[in-house]
């Protein structure tokens, strides 16, 4: 093939110029999409970057104020059980020193006072038995044979008459001895006074007395003295017991049976017989 100079030049730079327009439009289309491609993958990034950038913050944000606020309500839950002070106040600090016990108040028991098995009463002396209170002592009748004025209503009105004596040492009434002594009986005035003074300070119950036997029953002769008409002496043998006697807070319990003998001038006065004289001797054992 036949080339001109002309064109054998234009032809070698034509070509050549063919060349490289043709190897840059290769390499620019092979390089233009990768740097387009490039730019939409960083962008791409980016964007992606920021959306899961915002989630994770608003999510620590959230478990931050969920912390926060459970220390919050442990702190109101210790305030308000007294775990710890509130914020700004100043503990009360105790003054420490040894503790002062109080003085105990005295016990007052309510358990009465008690002394030999028998309560003590307010004014002082024990308590008699209810078991043995004076009411439950019958104060003797008198016999229709003492209403008689013989020798043998003598005897009977003797013999009531120490039945009466013997009630008014278990209930304390001596007025019913009174009524059947005469106003100057010294024996009836000492056997008064002795129950009186017991009973002052005290009590007594169980004293009994039995009559055994009569050993003198005959009239007595008036003196114009101490013995008036028509009086019959009556002597008997008899078994006593003393029984219990409380003085103040002693108690003596003497049930031992012993013999005594008394003797009674009963005298017939205005219809009924009064005892004038007397006398009681313990027997010798």
């Amino acid at each position: 093939m036949e080339n001109s100079p002309l064109s054998d030049g234009s032809v070698a730079e034509e070509e050549n110029t063919s060349s490289l327009g043709s190897t840059s439009c290769h390499t620019l289309d092979r390089e233009l999409p990768a740097s387009r491609t490039h730019s939409r993958g960083a962008g791409t990034r980016v964007g992606s970057w920021m959306r899961v950038g915002a989630v994770d913050w608003g999510i620590r944000i959230a478990v931050v104020g969920l912390v926060i606020g459970g220390f919050f309500a442990v702190y109101v839950n210790g305030v308000a059980g007294g775990w710890w002070h509130a914020w700004g106040e100043t503990p009360t600090v105790a003054a420490t020193g040894p503790t002062v016990q109080p003085t105990p108040a005295p016990t007052v028991s309510s358990e009465p006072a008690m002394s030999g098995g028998y309560e003590i009463g307010p004014d002082g002396v024990l308590v008699r038995p209810a078991e043995f209170a004076a009411d439950t002592y019958t104060k003797p009748e008198l016999p229709e044979a003492a209403k008689e004025n013989t020798e043998r209503g003598a005897e009977a009105a003797a013999e009531h008459y120490l039945a009466v004596a013997t009630y008014s040492w278990n209930t304390g009434d001596t007025a019913a001895l009174a009524a059947l002594s005469d106003d100057m009986s010294g024996f009836a005035h000492s056997l008064m006074n002795k129950i009186n003074n017991d009973y002052s300070n005290g009590w007594v119950y169980g004293k009994s007395l039995t009559v055994d036997h009569v050993l003198l029953l005959e009239p007595v002769p008036a003196n114009g003295s101490d013995v008036p008409p028509n009086t019959i002496g009556v002597k008997v043998s008899v078994t006593a017991v003393d029984g219990t006697k409380c003085s103040g807070t002693r108690i003596a319990v003497r049930n031992e049976e012993y013999q005594s003998t008394i003797s009674l001038f009963m005298t017939w006065q205005e219809n009924r017989w009064v005892e004038t004289q007397g006398r009681a001797e313990a027997d010798e054992l």
